[in-house]
């Protein structure tokens, strides 16, 4: 297919494909001796998955590094998209739900709480991806997304129901000292748990602990288990991470 046939097909300028020719981010198939771009079947699966971390947010560059990385994963990637597109729908659902809701609200046709005013409004689902992926890079991140989507329902049920009784047992323990044995049992199975889905080094388990005290996110979501917790947790991690550091 010729550029202006392409263009046309996926709804994008022909100055875009232009320029993602221009940076390497799709380069034709084939440039006819007259200057005529054509593009391969394999070139039009490659805009595709572009558009889909485009829309996602990624920036051209970082979409650059990753198709262009020999461990991509296309398949892989096109399920993770999927993930994120589904949260980002439900989180939308939610939202439209409390438009429609608050309509019928200044219609005066039914009452609203001060709590579902605020309904849908969900900034606690996931925050963390990016900053993850920024800090220690991708394979612990894509390890653990891979591991989780592979799982049934009732795997990953069980898997977040683990997490939370961590989360409450270590709760309990918030008045001890966080070097404590039982502190240091408790928080060695958080560092277990973590291991199942990722790679963690002892320093990148120290660094996440502090991200749980540095970012509100972190914070107040750790803390529905009992205030404070976050920053036990962290005290917690942090000497784990010291009494560990040749593992």
């Amino acid at each position: 297919m010729r550029v202006k046939e392409v263009a046309d097909l996926v709804g994008i300028s022909v100055r875009t494909l232009h320029h993602y020719d221009e940076i390497g981010l799709l380069i034709p198939e084939e440039t006819t001796e007259a200057g005529y771009r054509k593009y391969s079947q394999d070139n039009l699966t490659m805009l595709q998955q572009i558009l889909f971390f485009k829309e996602l947010g990624f920036p051209l560059r970082k979409i650059g590094e990753i198709i262009n990385d020999p461990s991509f994963d296309r398949q892989e990637a096109l399920m993770l998209h999927r993930k994120m597109l589904l949260e980002r729908r439900r989180r939308l659902d939610g939202i439209i739900a409390t438009i429609d809701k608050t309509i019928q609200h200044s219609k005066g046709e039914i009452e609203m709480t001060d709590k579902e005013k605020f309904a849908g409004f969900d900034f606690s689902s996931n925050p963390y991806e990016q900053e993850a992926r920024e800090r220690w890079g991708n394979a612990a991140v894509e390890q653990a997304n891979d591991k989780v989507g592979k799982m049934s329902k009732s795997g990953q049920e069980a898997l977040s129901e683990g997490m939370n009784d961590i989360y409450r047992k270590l709760a309990n323990l918030r008045g001890t000292s966080p070097q404590s044995a039982e502190a240091q049992a408790a928080i060695g199975e958080w560092y277990d748990f973590l291991n199942r889905l990722g790679s963690y080094s002892s320093e990148a388990f120290k660094g996440l602990g502090q991200m749980y005290v540095d970012d509100e996110r972190f914070t107040k979501n750790i803390d529905q288990f009992g205030e404070g917790l976050a920053q036990f947790m962290c005290e917690a991690m942090s000497v784990f991470a010291e009494n560990n550091s040749k593992e």
